[in-house]
C-alpha cells in the first residue's frame, strides 16, 4: 500500500480587506483629523499674529491630506498575512508632523493616533524606539509650550503612551495566538480529511475484495471442479462429462453477468429485476444443488418483510459464501439455508452435515481456496456494516451451523 508523504502547506491567499482593520483605520484617521483641527485652531486662538501662520495652515492641510490618503492605500492593498503594512506613508505623516511641532507645538498631541498607527504598521522592535522618540517629543513640546508649567502634561504623554503600546503589544499576542490555533486547526482537519480517504480507500478496498471473494472467486472455484470432473470422466463417460462442460459453461455466463453489474456497482444478478431476498435464495439453492451435486433445500420462516437492497444483497453473499465453505471443506451430503424473519430481526441460517470443527480452531484452507484470505471474517465485516452479527454453531463430526442476524430497525439499515 502507498504512504502518502507530508502534507503540503495550504497555499498563501491573497489578503481580502478585513472590515474591522477598516474601521479602525476610520476611527484613528477621524481622531487624527479631530485633533489636528483643534491644535490647528488652538494656534491661531493663541497666536494670531504669528509669522509662521501660512506654514502651519499648509502643513495641516497637506497632513490632513497625506494621512486619510495612506490610510486607504494601505487598506485597499492589505498585507498578505504575517507581513506588516508599507511603512512609508507613516514615514510621510511623522516627518510631516515632526516638522509641525517644531514650529507649533501646539500640535504635539496629533502624536496619539500616529502612536497606534506605527504599532499596526512597523515589528515590535523598530515600532516601540518609534513610539518613545514620538512621546519624548509631545513632552518637549509640552515644555515648549506659554505659561507655567504643569506636572501633569509631563507624565501624561508617557502613561498614555505606555498604556497604548502594552494594550497593543498584549493584543497583538493574542492574535498572534490565534492565528497559530486557527492554523493548527486548519492543519489538523486536513489530516483528518486525508486519513478519512485513505480509511475510505481502505474500506472500498475491503468492500471490494470481499465482492470478488463471494462472486468471481467462487465461480471460478465451480467451474474449476466442474472442469476437473470431465476431465475425469471424458473418456470413460462422455456425456457425462459434456454435462460437466454445460454446467462450467452456465457458471461462467453467470460470472460474466456478475461481473458486469460488480462494474457498474449494481446489486446482485439474484436480485435483479424486482426479485426478493427468499426467492434469490431458493434460486441459489437450486443452482447449487444442480451444479455441485450437493443436495441444498431452502426453508422460509414467517412473513417476509421487505429489506434494503444493501441488507439483501449482505444475507445473499454470505449464504454463497457458507455454501462455497460447505462444497470446499465440509464433505457434507446435504445443506439447508433457512430464511427467518422473526420480528425485529432478519435472520439466515445455513447448515450442513458435514464433519464440523471447532470454531476456536477453523479447518485449514483447502488448496483450492489458498490464498484467497475471506470467508467467516468477510461474513462478520458485512454485517458489522448493518449492525447484525453472526453465530457460527460446530463440534467436530457434527455438522456446522452458521447464523447471520440483521436488525429490522429502521436506524440500522
Amino acid at each position: 500500500m502507498h504512504h502518502p508523504g507530508p502534507l503540503p502547506e495550504p497555499p498563501v491567499l491573497p489578503a481580502s480587506p478585513d472590515p474591522d482593520a477598516g474601521r479602525l483605520a476610520v476611527l484613528l484617521d477621524s481622531a487624527f483629523l479631530l485633533l489636528l483641527a483643534t491644535s490647528l485652531s488652538r494656534f491661531l486662538t493663541h497666536h494670531p499674529d504669528n509669522p509662521r501662520i501660512p506654514w502651519v495652515i499648509g502643513l495641516s492641510t497637506v497632513l490632513a491630506t497625506v494621512q486619510p490618503v495612506g490610510s486607504w492605500l494601505a487598506h485597499r492593498r492589505p498585507p498578505a498575512p504575517g507581513q506588516r503594512r508599507h511603512p512609508w506613508p507613516l514615514a510621510v505623516v511623522t516627518v510631516l508632523w515632526v516638522v509641525l511641532v517644531v514650529i507649533a507645538p501646539s500640535f504635539s498631541w496629533c502624536a496619539v493616533p500616529l502612536v497606534y498607527t506605527a504599532l499596526r504598521t512597523l515589528p515590535t522592535r523598530a515600532a516601540v524606539p518609534l513610539v518613545a522618540a514620538l512621546t519624548l517629543l509631545v513632552v518637549v513640546g509640552e515644555v515648549r509650550l506659554p505659561g507655567p508649567l504643569d506636572a501633569n502634561l509631563l507624565l501624561l504623554p508617557p502613561a498614555v503612551a505606555a498604556l497604548a503600546t502594552g494594550v497593543f503589544l498584549y493584543m497583538e499576542r493574542q492574535a498572534e495566538r490565534q492565528r497559530a490555533l486557527i492554523a493548527d486547526l486548519v492543519r489538523t482537519r486536513r489530516e483528518l480529511a486525508a486519513t478519512e480517504r485513505r480509511e475510505g480507500t481502505l474500506a472500498e478496498r475491503q468492500r471490494l475484495a470481499m465482492e470478488i471473494h463471494d462472486t468471481l472467486a467462487q465461480g471460478l472455484s465451480s467451474q474449476q471442479m466442474l472442469l476437473q470432473a470431465a476431465d475425469r470422466t471424458w473418456e470413460g463417460d462422455p456425456a457425462t462429462a459434456r454435462r460437466h462442460v454445460r454446467t462450467a459453461a452456465a457458471v461462467a455466463a453467470r460470472n460474466l453477468a456478475e461481473a458486469r453489474r460488480f462494474v457498474h456497482d449494481l446489486a446482485p444478478a439474484e436480485l435483479a429485476d424486482g426479485r426478493t431476498l427468499d426467492q434469490a435464495l431458493r434460486s441459489l439453492a437450486e443452482r447449487e444443488s444442480a451444479e455441485s451435486g450437493l443436495p441444498v433445500r431452502f426453508h422460509l420462516d414467517g412473513a417476509p418483510v421487505p429489506l434494503p437492497a444493501a441488507a439483501q444483497s449482505a444475507l445473499l453473499r454470505i449464504a454463497q459464501g457458507a455454501l462455497a465453505n460447505v462444497r470446499e471443506h465440509a464433505g457434507a451430503s446435504a445443506a439447508a439455508l433457512t430464511l427467518s424473519f422473526l420480528g425485529d430481526q432478519a435472520v439466515l441460517d445455513i447448515a450442513d452435515d458435514g464433519r464440523g470443527f471447532a470454531p476456536a480452531s477453523p479447518p485449514p484452507p483447502s488448496p483450492s481456496s489458498a490464498g484467497r484470505g475471506h470467508g467467516l471474517p468477510a461474513m462478520r465485516a458485512r454485517l458489522r456494516q448493518l449492525g447484525g452479527t453472526l453465530t457460527v454453531e460446530s463440534a467436530p463430526g457434527e455438522g456446522t451451523v452458521v447464523s447471520a442476524a440483521v436488525p429490522l430497525t429502521p436506524d440500522r439499515l
